[in-house]
């Protein structure tokens, strides 16, 4: 995964759109790529058809995400949405937008609270419950889990290794990233990656919200 491993960063701001361009930035090639888009205003992404869903997550501006037979979804920070594969999908926004496209192959589990081309927004899928931590699976497969958590005040999760490189999305409140022996504050619109085999924890310092995308390849 093309991101520095132990520090906190942030998408929307190390993204930032160029005048009059769109960029894409892989940052995973493997079975599930994962890329970062910059869309400047007043541009936009051809709709095309994929054999695959894509997740979209909004990270900065607004983005329209438009198909045929008057399909058009708008997305501010904090939405997602599954593309369909049925009908050429494209992007454009009016002010400029920054998002990451996660592809989902076919033979992916996705939840079912996830429905096919309908805008949601990743912190709602869970609640937050008095004293526990709540998991979601969004998408899975062999190879990758995308799941969402939310831990209640002064909850955490102790000192561990992950099986493989994860990318951290904070989605609201704040917490505390423990990372090979070096603590690390948080908070909701920053991003943080652990390297495989990398030793960390997790501590709710108020409500706290984050999605997590672990990469086993």
């Amino acid at each position: 995964m093309k991101e520095k491993a132990g520090e906190v960063f942030t998408i929307a701001k190390d993204n930032q759109p160029i005048t009059g361009c769109t960029i894409s930035r892989e940052v995973h090639s493997g079975g599930n790529h994962i890329v970062y888009f910059s869309l400047a205003k007043d541009t936009d992404i051809s709709a095309e058809i994929y054999p695959y869903n894509r997740l979209i997550i909004a990270a900065d501006g607004s983005l329209d995400v438009y198909g045929t037979d008057d399909y058009q979804r708008r997305l501010v920070e904090g939405d997602a949405v599954l593309t369909p594969t049925d009908i050429p999908i494209g992007m454009k926004t009016a002010e400029g937008a920054v998002y990451t496209e996660i592809s989902i192959r076919r033979n992916d589990t996705m939840n079912d609270s996830i429905k096919t081309g309908e805008v949601f927004k990743l912190a709602e899928l869970v609640p937050y419950v008095e004293g526990k931590i709540v998991n979601m699976d969004v998408v899975h497969n062999d190879k990758m889990k995308f799941v969402v958590m939310a831990f209640d005040e002064g909850t955490s999760l102790s000192e561990h290794a992950a099986p493989g490189e994860a990318l951290i999305f904070v989605l609201d409140g704040e917490g505390v990233i423990g990372y090979e022996g070096k603590d690390h504050p948080i908070k909701a619109g920053e991003n943080f990656r652990f390297a495989k085999a990398g030793v960390h924890s997790v501590r709710a310092i108020k409500r706290f919200r984050m999605a997590l995308l672990l990469t086993l390849e």
